[in-house]
């Protein structure tokens, strides 16, 4: 016997909140490097959205890009993992990094890097903007106070907040 209200719980759930998966692709777009970025050759860059979560402070690409050295400024949290390919990133100390296929590298919002692609490099990118602190001492709050609700502890499936 349908209960009234739970039909369109179901709809909403079914929609919104669908876990997604598979081989289905919306398509590389062309993700062009900035031209005062560039310091040498012509790269060409494409990305492809792969998630974005519901509040829009974190997502996932992949992105490939063909031979170049340019710079890149980091506006957002952003941890990469090297797909194919390789790359030789300069920090700014003047450190030479050589990234390769299955390699991870994090890099906090406000950094750069400059990179310098040889032949080809693809990743899948994770994204995240950073919370101003104000907002992230209030979402601990507001956990802390679920904990004891619970009686303390972690919520099953959900990793340490530390």
């Amino acid at each position: 016997m349908p209960v009234a209200g739970v039909q369109y719980w179901v709809a909403i759930m079914t929609s919104e909140f669908s876990i997604r998966s598979g081989a289905a692709s919306a398509g590389w777009n062309l993700c062009p490097i900035a031209a005062d970025w560039i310091l040498e050759g012509q790269p060409i860059a494409r990305i492809e959205l792969l998630s974005s979560s519901a509040d829009g402070t974190a997502s996932t690409y992949f992105w490939d890009c063909t031979a170049g050295r340019f710079n890149w400024f980091y506006s957002f949290d952003e941890t990469l993992h090297i797909l194919e390919g390789s790359v030789e990133l300069k920090d700014r100390t003047g450190t030479f990094h050589r990234v390769v296929a299955g390699d991870t590298i994090f890099f906090p919002a406000g950094s750069q890097a400059e990179w310098t692609v040889e032949r080809y490099i693809r990743k899948v990118a994770f994204c995240r903007t950073p919370l101003p602190g104000v907002i992230v001492r209030a979402r601990d709050f507001v956990r802390r106070i679920k904990r004891l609700g619970r009686g303390g502890g972690v919520a099953p499936g959900m990793f340490p907040t530390g």
